[in-house]
Formats: C-alpha cells, sequence, structure tokens
C-alpha cells in the first residue's frame, strides 16, 4: 500500500514538470518556450533528466507488481509460513524505495533549480528588450488591478464582489506570515513575539518576473527582496502603513494594504493575510478588536469563490483553536477551504500521540471539512532564518519524519512547496469558473446605472469627483486672475470708502469735536496736530492694511461667489468657499507695508498747503457730507430716546414709553437752556444739572442727573453739528481769506483745511495701498489658491467631503463599474488565449 501510494505521488509530482495550462499564458513562459525551442542543448538535457525520471518510476511500478503478485497469488497458510520473510522484504522494498524518492526528489529540485535559472535568464532578456518586443502585462497582475479597482470602489464590500481571493485565516501567532512569506518566498512582513503584528488586511499578489520585488501598488519604489536592507525597509514600511490605517482608539483596521511580490519561480495567486483571529482582549486593545477581526473576516470568508486557507498551529492543542469554527460556519461543506497545519516538527516532537497528527490530517478530528489538507514547517522560530534556510530544515524533517515513513502522512500533503502549487490550481480554477459570471453582474449592473444617469442628468456630462474638481479647479483659477482685471480706480475708489467708514468714527469724535471747542483757531490746530501725530503712528498704519485686506477679501469672494450665468452649478459651491478660505487663511500681508505707510500718512497730513479753489470746495463738500451723517445719526439717536413725534403718534397710533416721555421733557428743558446760551460749552456744570432737574421736578418728573447728562450729549452734538454746516456754507467763499491766512478777517475755516489734510491722506493711502494691492498681494493670493488646489488635489477624503450629492456618487460609480467590467473582460480574453 505504502508502495501504491509513494507510486501515485511520484505520478503527480511528474506532472509537476510540465506546468499546468493555468500557467502558459504569461510572458515569461512564452518566451521561454521560444527559448527552448530554439536551444537542443535544453532539450537534451531535460530529456536525459526525464528518461532517468521515467526508468526510476518503472522501478516502481516494477515493484509494486511483484509485491501485488506476491501478496495475491499466495494462500493463506503459505502466508503464514512466510510471514517473517515477507515483512522482512517489505522493510528491505520501503527502504529501497526511501532511497528513491530521496533520490527523485534531489534530481527534481536540480531540475527546478535549472528551470527557474533558464526563466529567469529569458525574463532579464526580455526586460531588457533584446527581442525587441513589449512585453504584455501578465494575467494575474490583471486580474489583481480588478480587484484594488473594486477595493476602492466598494471598500465595505457593499457591493458584495465574488471574485476569487486566497484569504489567509488563522489564530494569533498559528505561523499565517510565515505560510504566505514561505509562498512568497523573501520574510517581507514585520514580527513579534507573541503580539499582534497583522493589524490590517495585507493583500499579496504573486506573480512572475525576473527579479524578486515587491512594491505597493500606489507607491512606484521597488524593494529587493535579494537585500536585507530593502527587507527590513520594506517590513517597516508595511508596519508603518498598518498603524496609520488604524483610527485612534482602535487596534485593527479594515483597509487594505495591497502589496506585488514578482520572482521567478512564484505561484501566481492573490492573497489576503488577515489579523489572527483571538479569543481574548487583552490590555491595550480596543475593548471591540475581537468582534473587528470577526467581522473583518467574515467579510473576505463570505465571497462564495473566496478560497480559505485555514491555517492552525500544530504545535498547540486543536481544541484551542478558534478559526476552525469559524471557517466550519463559513465553509460547512468544505468546497472551498485547505487545512494547513503549522509547527509540525514541534508536533511531532510534543505530541504524546502521533495518531492525533494523523486525525487531524485526514479531517477527522474538527468538524471542520476542507478540500486538502496539508502539514508544513516554516522553521525554527528564529526571526533572522531565511527563506533557503527554512526549506532546508523543512525538507530534512519531513525525509526524516516518521510521520512520513509510518504512512501518517501522504507525501504529497506535506512542504509548503507542494502547498503552494495545490492553492494555486485551486486559485486558477476558481477564477476560471467564476469569473465570467462576475463580469456578466458588472455588465448589469453598468447598464443600471447608465440608465439612472439618462432619467436624472439627461443634458450633462458623466463626470467623476476628480473630472469636477479639475473643472471646479479651472473656474477658480480664472476667477482669481480675474482680480488682476479690476481696475486701478475702482480699486481706490473701494479702498478710499472703506477706509473712512473704519476711521470717520475717530476723526470726528476724538480729532475734530474735541479741537473744534477750543476757544480760537491756534489752540484749534495745536489740537488737530497732536492728535493727527499721535493716530498716525499708533493706529492708522494698521488700520489701513486691515481694510486693504478686507478689500481684496470682499472682491475675492465676489469673484468666487457671483453666479457668472443663468446655468449657475452650485455643485462647486462649497470647494469653492473652502478654497476661499483655506487661501485666505495662508495669506498674510507684506509686513513691511505698515511702516511705508506710516511714512505717507504723516507726511500727508502734515501738508496744509490747498493750492487751487477747486480743492477747497471739495474738502468743503467732504465736510458737509461727512457733517450731514452725522447729524442724521445723531437725530436718530435722539428720536430712538424721546420716542415718535406727534405726527408719527397720530398718523400711526403709537405712543410713547414712560422713560421716552421722562427723556422728552429732559430734551426739551436742554433745548431751552440752549436757546439762551447759543455758545454754551460741552460740559453741563453741576448747578446746571440741579437746575434742569428741580425744573423737572417741579412739571412733576422725576429724573436722574445721569440721564440728564445723557441727553444733554445728544442734545449738544445736534446742536454742535447743526452750527457746523451753518460754518461750513460760509465757508465756500472763504478760499480767498484762506491764501491771505485769514488776516483782516473775522471768518476762520481751519475745520475745512482739517478736512483736507484727511482727504488728502485718504487718497495718498488708497493710491499706495492699490499699489501693493495689484503689484504684491494679489499675486501672492493667486500663488495661494494655486497651493491650496494642489493640496487639495492630494487629498482624496477632502475631494470627498467638498464635492458630493447623488450626481457626483452616481457618475463615480459608473466611471468604476465601467472600469472594472472593461479589466474584467481584457482579464477574461487573455485567460481565453492562454488555455488555447
Amino acid at each position: 500500500m505504502q508502495l501504491c501510494l509513494f507510486a501515485v505521488q511520484n505520478e503527480e509530482e511528474c506532472a509537476v514538470l510540465s506546468p499546468p495550462s493555468s500557467f502558459a499564458g504569461s510572458p515569461g513562459d512564452t518566451a521561454f518556450r521560444a527559448t527552448d525551442q530554439g536551444s537542443d542543448r535544453e532539450k537534451q538535457f531535460k530529456k536525459g533528466l526525464l528518461g532517468e525520471l521515467i526508468f526510476l518510476q518503472q522501478q516502481i511500478q516494477q515493484h509494486e507488481e511483484e509485491t501485488r503478485r506476491d501478496h495475491f497469488g499466495s494462500s493463506q497458510q503459505q502466508q503464514q509460513k512466510r510471514k517473517a520473510s515477507d515483512k522482512e522484504k517489505v522493510d528491505q522494498l520501503q527502504e529501497e524505495l526511501l532511497r528513491t524518492q530521496l533520490k527523485y526528489q534531489r534530481m527534481l529540485e536540480r531540475l527546478e533549480k535549472e528551470n527557474k535559472e533558464l526563466r529567469k535568464i529569458v525574463l532579464q532578456r526580455d526586460d531588457k528588450g533584446i527581442h525587441q518586443r513589449k512585453l504584455k502585462k501578465s494575467l494575474i497582475d490583471m486580474y489583481s488591478e480588478v480587484l484594488d479597482t473594486l477595493s476602492d470602489y466598494d471598500a465595505s464590500y457593499n457591493t458584495h464582489d465574488h471574485l476569487p481571493r486566497v484569504v489567509v485565516v488563522g489564530d494569533q501567532s498559528a505561523g499565517k506570515t510565515s505560510v504566505l512569506e514561505m509562498i512568497a518566498q523573501a520574510r517581507i512582513f514585520p514580527r513579534g513575539s507573541g503580539e499582534m503584528m497583522t493589524r490590517s488586511p495585507v493583500k499579496v499578489t504573486l506573480s512572475e518576473g525576473p527579479h524578486h520585488v515587491a512594491l505597493f501598488k500606489d507607491s512606484s519604489r521597488e524593494f529587493d527582496l535579494t537585500k536585507k536592507e530593502d527587507l527590513a525597509a520594506l517590513r517597516n514600511e508595511i508596519e508603518i502603513r498598518m498603524r496609520k490605517s488604524v483610527s485612534e482608539g482602535c487596534t485593527v483596521s479594515a483597509e487594505t494594504i495591497s502589496l506585488s511580490v514578482k520572482g521567478p519561480g512564484l505561484q501566481r495567486m492573490v492573497l489576503v493575510d488577515l489579523p489572527g483571529v483571538i479569543s481574548t482582549v487583552t490590555s491595550g486593545m480596543a475593548p471591540d478588536t475581537k468582534e473587528t477581526i470577526f467581522s473583518i473576516s467574515k467579510a473576505y470568508m463570505q465571497n462564495p469563490n473566496a478560497i480559505i486557507l485555514c491555517i492552525q498551529d500544530g504545535s498547540v492543542d486543536a481544541e484551542r483553536s478558534i478559526v476552525t469554527d469559524l471557517v466550519s460556519q463559513m465553509d460547512p461543506q468544505g468546497k472551498r477551504t485547505i487545512f494547513v497545519l503549522t509547527k509540525v516538527d514541534l508536533a511531532e516532537k510534543n505530541v504524546a500521540s502521533p495518531s492525533r497528527i494523523q486525525q487531524i490530517i485526514e479531517g477527522k478530528l474538527f468538524p471542520m471539512k476542507a478540500l486538502g489538507y496539508f502539514a508544513v514547517v516554516t522553521g525554527k522560530g528564529n526571526t533572522s532564518e531565511s527563506i533557503e534556510s527554512i526549506k532546508e530544515y523543512e525538507e530534512e524533517f519531513f525525509q526524516n519524519s516518521k510521520l512520513l515513513k509510518n504512512c501518517m502522512l501522504k507525501a504529497h500533503q506535506v512542504t509548503t512547496r507542494n502547498l503552494s502549487l495545490a492553492v494555486s490550481d485551486c486559485f486558477w480554477k476558481m477564477v476560471r469558473e467564476s469569473v465570467e459570471q462576475q463580469a456578466d453582474a458588472f455588465k448589469a449592473t453598468r447598464f443600471n446605472l447608465e440608465t439612472e444617469w439618462k432619467n436624472n442628468y439627461p443634458r450633462l456630462r458623466e463626470l467623476d469627483r476628480n473630472e469636477l474638481f479639475e473643472k471646479a479647479k479651472n473656474e477658480i483659477l480664472d476667477e482669481v486672475i480675474s482680480l488682476s482685471q479690476v481696475t486701478p480706480k475702482h480699486w481706490e475708489d473701494m479702498l478710499q470708502q472703506s477706509l473712512w467708514e473704519r476711521v470717520s468714527t475717530h476723526v470726528i469724535e476724538n480729532i475734530y469735536l474735541p479741537a473744534a471747542q477750543t476757544m480760537n483757531s491756534g489752540t484749534f490746530n495745536t489740537t488737530v496736530d497732536i492728535k493727527l501725530k499721535q493716530w498716525t503712528d499708533k493706529q492708522l498704519p494698521n488700520k489701513a492694511v486691515e481694510v486693504a485686506w478686507g478689500t481684496l477679501q470682499e472682491e475675492f469672494s465676489r469673484f468666487m461667489t457671483e453666479e457668472k450665468s443663468k446655468e449657475h452649478d452650485d455643485i462647486f459651491d462649497k470647494l469653492k468657499q473652502a478654497v476661499k478660505e483655506e487661501s485666505i487663511k495662508r495669506h498674510k500681508w507684506n509686513e513691511g507695508a505698515e511702516d511705508s505707510l506710516r511714512v505717507i500718512q504723516h507726511n500727508a497730513l502734515e501738508d496744509r498747503s490747498i493750492s487751487d479753489k477747486q480743492q477747497w470746495d471739495a474738502a468743503i463738500q467732504f465736510m458737509e457730507e461727512t457733517l450731514r451723517s452725522r447729524l442724521k445719526d445723531t437725530e436718530s439717536v435722539i428720536e430712538d430716546m424721546v420716542g415718535p413725534d406727534w405726527k408719527k403718534r397720530w398718523l400711526y397710533w403709537v405712543g410713547r414709553s414712560k422713560e421716552q416721555s421722562i427723556r422728552n421733557e429732559t430734551k426739551n428743558e436742554l433745548e431751552k437752556m440752549m436757546r439762551c446760551n447759543d455758545e454754551h460749552p460741552a460740559y453741563l456744570a453741576n448747578d446746571e444739572v440741579t437746575t434742569v432737574r428741580k425744573n423737572l421736578e417741579a412739571r412733576g418728573v422725576a429724573v436722574d442727573p445721569c440721564l440728564i447728562k445723557d441727553t444733554w450729549h445728544q442734545v449738544y452734538r445736534r446742536h454742535f453739528l447743526k452750527n457746523a454746516l451753518g460754518h461750513c456754507n460760509l465757508c465756500r467763499r472763504g478760499f480767498y481769506y484762506y491764501q491771505r491766512h485769514f488776516v483782516d478777517s473775522e471768518l476762520e475755516c481751519n475745520d475745512v483745511v482739517l478736512f483736507w489734510r484727511i482727504q488728502r491722506m485718504l487718497a495718498i493711502t488708497a493710491n499706495t495701498l492699490r499699489q501693493q494691492l495689484t503689484n504684491t498681494e494679489v499675486r501672492r493670493l493667486e500663488k495661494n489658491v494655486k497651493e491650496v488646489l494642489e493640496d487639495f488635489a492630494e487629498d482624496c477624503e477632502k475631494k470627498m467631503k467638498l464635492l458630493t450629492g447623488k450626481r457626483v456618487q452616481l457618475a463615480e460609480d459608473l466611471k468604476k463599474v465601467r472600469e472594472i467590467q472593461e479589466k474584467l473582460e481584457a482579464f477574461i480574453e487573455a485567460l481565453h488565449q492562454e488555455e488555447k
């Protein structure tokens, strides 16, 4: 029986020498066959090796036939007599069989090594362009791209795609990562002693190539897996990406890290390494870690075409396994599960009954069912071991293992090499059986999405989020350029008006009114000069810069938000608002602007020389408009204090409140006192306050002294502004007296000169600020906008947040589904060509 099993094994392993059809379509295989046909030496070499193998196989078959004849050709009595001799003969045959198997294994390894070297040479020649042809994308790379696109399309697995993947699951520290590394033939994953290292799913695409390299989906850097430095850098990068993918307060993440590994002789397949299943949440882990790992594992395993590679630690009691129950729930019939028992060397050493290992491999110990069962050894537990040393140790162990000698394990069930071949065959079988059905499903989805778009947006192009962003980017840049087209006059008018609105209250309240209440022109001019100097040194330049920055923001916002046409598309509004806010936030006004403004403004205010009558009239008009505006505001305040007059009360049937009535009586009393003394000073004396209060009390009106003073302030202000307007009219003919410095004239118009100085300072400041805007600040703002747009273009989360709505999502889905369908169809076409 042992000979029979070995013969079957030899037949199976000999079949490995001629690659299955799934390997025939890769560029390397095509090139290899072309080279092989052109090399007689290689043919003769292979023919000699194959001849030896066939001769060995015939010897094995001959031994098998002799055993069968000896077994069935003798009678029961003869068997009893010759029992001892038969047993001795069987032992001899078994020893010879093991020696033959060892010889066969070495020859097979030598042939595979030669084959691998030849393929590497051919692929390198193709890589250097010796054959003067462009290599096509490999079949497995095409398939991996489909999976990556699907992952981007639906990271939450709501679409439930049924494309095959090899899902690697197992208990924590069961050896999942080690098995994967043996299949990839490189120590590519970060390792730890007992702690959780796999914190997020890692999709590894294995494919054949001339060099043993690895690279991430979103990076162009290649890691040379033959160099220790690159291997260390790769492991570090994987660990960094895992930690970045884990949100704050969590231990694991569902975000997939996509890695491609190429190298000579690698089996083509896509594997997904999942976080190890745990039974207890330890300190330092998030409370929901266990449930999250189960959820991630189930999301991958519920795919009916996913191949489940179930990893079980052979060095611990089988009853402690959690993953087998989970796998049996997801695949009760075991139609897509491959079971792998790791650390068999420790199991053989520690397990009291080796038959227990046999029960596990035969699928009799667990309720879980599987397509196949494998036993592997992935090293001695030393993280510094190389893949080659691990392979040698594994082969040496199984050659000397009693499990194999006593037929508890079959030869085709051991070593990671046999596992890799079996998983690859199963993967491609599943791909061929399901890929066309999946392509049809996405074709139907595409039709539904296209129909929905035609019904909802018949006149719009199907622009996805990136295309919409580019369109919005161009619009924003055009709008920023429009700032440079604003005329200088428009800038100066806005700046002058805004600056005066900002500083007018200070000029009137803190400079003009205090100076106008002085007794003579000398005191007036002295007060004005002192206050203007203080204002210029401390506040005015800063206020001017603030006004300029506010004006620039206002114009920028106007260009960004105003509708350019009736068909305004509001889908960009949130993005434009965000770009505007971020650009303004980054913009810093030139630090030297205030210093230069201070000098210019001080010189402008020092000048008192009005050169012509036109400037004099303009100053009077400016002063008159300012005073009228202040008088109007004062009268509005008084009206609010005393309530509606008799006309409004009669027409609109409104009345005064009690406080307004008291205010009105107080105002009337103060106006009587003002008429008695037209030149009354700005402040009431205490005896005047007492007189007003007693007069009001005599009429039955009780009033507080503070209310009297507050009312007096507004009454006097109105009186003063009316007198100032009258004086302003008198000064219209005063330019002649101004030129003579008001000699021999009772008319003094120093207040007109003050307003001329203010008006000229406003004009000069507005002109200076306009130059700063057009020459420097607009360009810097435009640069900031470009930088913000570049940053937003690289930030997918920002674009998803700012470009939202059903229309955007529908276009995104439609683009992805089309891309998936097209890539699937291209893959199916390449798959059919490989099978021919």
